[in-house]
């Protein structure tokens, strides 16, 4: 049985707060000098990574472990927030989240840690909108929606989240949707984007909010098995009122699809180590063609050949 519990604003801004605190207390140890005996063909490196991302990050890393035999990435997955926090740590040489850090941030690093960030958008994703295969609700106007994520849709739908703390969907939906309005108390959380996808297939009464990654690659049979559980929605065109889009990857490069979010990676490495040579590859072709595949659309390389027809449009 599904483990779900009312999910709080509150967490994501404890954790960003912590994260400040952390780097400060970090940032004394910093000055002493420490081996960097990796490259980007060797050695061994830890990066935190937004758990939603999981299914693409696995295959990056393992084409890259793959090409270069004598390297290991090891990969925390976790809530957004907690990753951008784990740029505290240590160990830690890259995050790969929805977001890096902003001006202001970045000095506060620079300052604190003697570091200034390196970030890049590496691909565009959306977040989905699944519903029950007995729902007769399957197109949202974006009004409808924050009516939804708010409680006031008048069919009394629970919107269902993938996670249970500070994840990056959490924090675009309220940032970018309800534009820092308060979520409905009844909304759920999952522990992950499976199991979403598992609570919507049975429940009628409830909506679920996933990233495309985990439903769109029609080259992936468990992707294909998970929309025989649920219905994608369709949300109103960006550049035509009336007119309803699926997330797919025509729709996410031209933005017609209103829930689009980058994917950013962001480096702390000071030398230019494994943690770059990664970093390279996710930009590089090899790594925008994973991207591709996993059906984010690759930010760094342009494509003509941007799927556009993986559902069919209703």
């Amino acid at each position: 049985m599904i483990s779900c519990q009312p999910y709080t604003t509150l967490v994501y801004s404890r954790l960003l707060s912590l994260t400040m605190i952390l780097i400060v207390l970090n940032s004394c140890r910093d000055g002493i000098s420490k081996d960097t005996p990796d490259r980007y063909d060797q050695g061994t490196i830890h990066i935190s990574a937004d758990e939603s991302f999981k299914n693409v990050i696995d295959s990056q890393v393992e084409v890259y472990e793959s090409s270069y035999p004598e390297t290991k990435i090891v990969v925390h997955y976790k809530p957004e927030a907690e990753c951008l926090r784990d740029f505290a740590v240590d160990s830690i040489k890259m995050i790969i989240a929805t977001r890096g850090f902003s001006e202001d941030e970045k000095i506060f690093l620079k300052d604190s840690m003697k570091v200034t960030p390196s970030m890049n958008v590496i691909a565009y994703d959306a977040i989905a909108v699944i519903v029950n295969k007995e729902s007769p609700d399957s197109l949202f106007t974006m009004e409808e929606l924050k009516q939804v994520l708010q409680g006031g849709f008048n069919k009394n739908l629970i919107p269902v989240f993938d996670g249970l703390n500070a994840t990056s969907t959490i924090r675009f939906i309220i940032d970018s949707i309800l534009k820092g309005a308060a979520l409905t108390s009844e909304a759920e959380a999952a522990r992950n984007s499976e199991e979403v996808i598992d609570y919507i297939a049975r429940t009628p009464n409830a909506v679920g909010f996933i990233g495309v990654n985990w439903i769109g690659n029609k080259e992936d049979t468990t992707q294909m098995s998970f929309l025989t559980k649920v219905t994608l929605a369709s949300l109103e065109s960006t550049d035509k009122p009336g007119a309803f889009v699926k997330p797919v990857q025509a729709n996410i490069y031209t933005r017609r699809y209103p829930m689009v979010r980058d994917l950013v990676y962001t480096l702390k490495e000071k030398h230019t180590g494994l943690a770059h040579g990664f970093a390279n590859f996710l930009r590089g072709e090899r790594g925008q063609l994973i991207f591709k595949r996993a059906y984010l659309v690759p930010a760094q390389l342009q494509f003509i050949n941007i799927r556009n027809a993986s559902f069919r449009e209703e």
